[in-house]
């Protein structure tokens, strides 16, 4: 299952989450856009912070376990995090954005159904 909920604290960063857990690629509708976007941002603190042994550790730790990440930060894209569009796959409300796009539309798509508030929690 995909989620901070089924980590340990060490392990619950999104970039580990990204391309380590089986269950983000089902998650993420477009994860090659996803994990595009969760690489290039790393490569701003790492260009500040060279001794930062957390963001050392996990980025050696990507790079080992993950051909795509491995892949991703030899393109040596440098962005700032504030980019991009996530879709996410949630397990009862279907499509969630986000960031909605303004509009009664989307507004609705967003409003959790009634039958929500009765519902055991998950």
């Amino acid at each position: 299952m995909f989620g901070y909920s089924s980590t340990t604290a060490p392990a619950r960063s999104i970039p580990r989450q990204v391309f380590l857990d089986p269950g983000a690629r089902a998650l993420y509708s477009e994860w090659q856009t996803v994990a595009a976007q969760r690489v290039a941002p790393l490569r701003v603190p790492a260009g500040h912070h060279h001794d930062d042994r957390a963001l050392t550790s996990l980025v050696g730790e990507l790079s080992l376990k993950s051909e795509d990440f491995g892949r991703l930060w030899a393109d040596h894209q440098v962005k700032e995090c504030a980019y991009g569009v996530k879709r996410v796959q949630h397990p009862v409300a279907g499509l969630l954005v986000c960031t909605p796009e303004p509009g009664p539309e989307t507004a609705a798509r967003l409003t959790p159904p009634a039958s929500w508030a009765s519902s055991p929690a998950r």
